[in-house]
C-alpha cells in the first residue's frame, strides 16, 4: 500500500495527490489530509511507500507540514517529497531534506510540480493564458510524479538554502503572528460557514454568523479563494477581485 500525504489550501496539491493515485492505482492508494493527520498524538508513516505533497509557502513548509515531518516516525523502505509552487519552490524541498537527515534517513526522492500561482494578494489572480499553460505543465509533471513513485527512484539535492531558510522563518515567526489580523469580512457573508468547513489547520471559528480568524492560521488563503460570496478580503484582494481554485476540485473535496 502506497500512502500519500497531502497539505492542500487552493486544491492544487489535492489535485495532484488525486491524480498520482489515480495513476498508480486508486486500490494501491491511500490519501490523508495533512491537517486532519497532524491532529493525532502519534504520527506513525508506515507503507511500502509514503508520498508527500505539500506547497511552497515563502521558500519553505507550511508550519504544518514542517511539524507533522518532525513528529512522524517513519516505517517504509521508500520516501518521496513532492513540492507544488506558483512562482518559486525556492529552498522547500531543501527543509525537507534537513528534516529526513535528523532522522537519520538519507534516502529519498524530492520532487517538484510547477502549478498556478495562488498567492493572488501579491501577484493577483491569474491571466486565464498563463492558468492554462501551467494547468497543463501540473498535469504533465504529476504524472511524471507517479512514474518516478512507481519506479522507486531516488535523487539527492542541496539542502544549505540559507537565504530561504531566513525567509520562510521569517513568514513563520513574524508573518503569520500578524497576517490573520487583516482578514475582513464584509457585508456580504451570509454566514454559511464554508470557511470554517474547508480551513485545513481548524484557524476559523464562526461566532455570531461571521467568521473569527485565530492564529492558527497559514495563510493558505483557502478562505479567501473559496468564498462563494467574495466576502472574504486582505490587502489587496478586494470583493470584486477574482479569486482562483483549481478547476478540477471542487469545495466538498475541499472541505473532506
Amino acid at each position: 500500500m502506497i500512502k500519500i500525504y497531502y497539505f492542500s489550501g487552493t486544491g492544487n496539491t489535492l489535485w495532484s495527490a488525486r491524480r498520482i493515485a489515480e495513476i498508480i492505482g486508486a486500490e494501491k492508494c491511500q490519501l490523508f489530509n495533512i491537517g486532519i493527520e497532524a491532529q493525532k498524538s502519534e504520527i506513525v508513516l508506515e507503507a511500502e511507500a509514503v508520498v508527500l505533497l505539500f506547497p511552497s509557502y515563502a521558500y519553505g513548509l507550511p508550519i504544518i507540514v514542517r511539524q507533522f515531518m518532525k513528529r512522524a516516525v517513519f516505517k517504509t523502505p521508500y520516501i518521496a517529497f513532492f513540492v507544488t509552487y506558483g512562482t518559486s519552490p525556492g529552498g522547500t524541498l531543501a527543509e525537507a531534506g534537513r528534516i529526513l537527515k535528523r532522522k537519520k534517513i538519507k534516502a529519498a526522492y524530492y520532487g517538484r510540480i510547477p502549478a498556478v500561482e495562488n498567492y493572488i494578494a501579491i501577484f493577483g489572480p491569474p491571466k486565464k493564458k498563463i492558468e492554462q499553460r501551467r494547468l497543463a505543465m501540473q498535469r504533465e509533471t504529476t504524472e511524471e510524479a507517479a512514474r518516478c513513485i512507481m519506479e522507486k527512484r531516488m535523487n539527492r539535492i542541496n539542502t544549505f538554502r540559507p537565504l530561504s531558510a531566513f525567509v520562510s522563518m521569517l513568514f513563520s515567526l513574524v508573518g503569520l503572528k500578524v497576517f490573520y489580523n487583516y482578514y475582513r469580512v464584509t457585508q456580504k457573508c451570509n454566514g454559511c460557514g464554508l470557511c470554517e468547513k474547508l480551513c485545513p489547520v481548524s484557524g476559523i471559528s464562526m461566532q455570531d454568523g461571521r467568521p473569527i480568524f485565530s492564529a492558527k492560521c497559514e495563510h493558505c488563503q483557502g478562505c479567501l479563494n473559496w468564498c462563494p460570496l467574495n466576502a472574504i478580503t486582505f490587502g489587496r484582494v478586494r470583493q470584486n477581485t477574482p479569486r482562483y481554485h483549481h478547476p478540477e476540485i471542487s469545495i466538498e473535496d475541499i472541505s473532506r
